[in-house]
């Protein structure tokens, strides 16, 4: 069995997966990829407990993946919002969310990346199908696809 932690190993993903590999963050970051920012918007999309919650996202901060941002003073408030290190991760992200079309999705992807562009379709590889442009996140947007579930109901994945 994996000890609990990768700290011992000298491997990148070992040291990657201290990072993601906690059952929530990677879903957590997909909703920050979507566009979402304030802690109400991640615990109604995804349906998680709050101090699971919370706890994913400080951990998000203190590796300088997320940043918290104050929004409003009285009451204070925050939002996340994320560093051009948790955009880094949008390449990981867009990899995973391919694979999960290809194999996990019987009715279709949940979820279509467009290039903002010219609406073509994201490829495995970050390129646009209709133009051949290479894309970054700034490039695209997300629109619900032919297996999405109803807008109203949580994001399961």
């Amino acid at each position: 069995m994996l000890p609990r932690t990768y700290d011992n190993q000298n491997c990148s993903i070992a040291r990657t997966l201290e990072l993601v590999g906690e059952r929530w963050t990677m879903l957590v970051l997909r909703e920050a990829f979507l566009g979402r920012r304030r802690f109400e918007e991640y615990a109604e999309r995804l349906g998680i407990a709050r101090n699971v919650l919370s706890a994913r996202l400080a951990h998000l901060v203190d590796e300088g993946v997320l940043e918290k941002v104050r929004y409003q003073d009285r009451p204070e408030r925050f939002e996340y919002r994320l560093t051009a290190k948790g955009r880094d991760l949008w390449p990981v992200l867009s990899a995973l969310r391919h694979y999960g079309d290809c194999h996990y999705a019987p009715d279709g992807p949940p979820v279509l990346v467009t290039h903002r562009g010219c609406g073509g379709e994201l490829d495995d590889r970050r390129i646009c199908r209709r133009c051949g442009a290479p894309l970054e996140l700034a490039d695209v947007e997300a629109h619900p696809g032919p297996g999405a579930l109803s807008a109203a109901a949580p994001a399961r994945g």
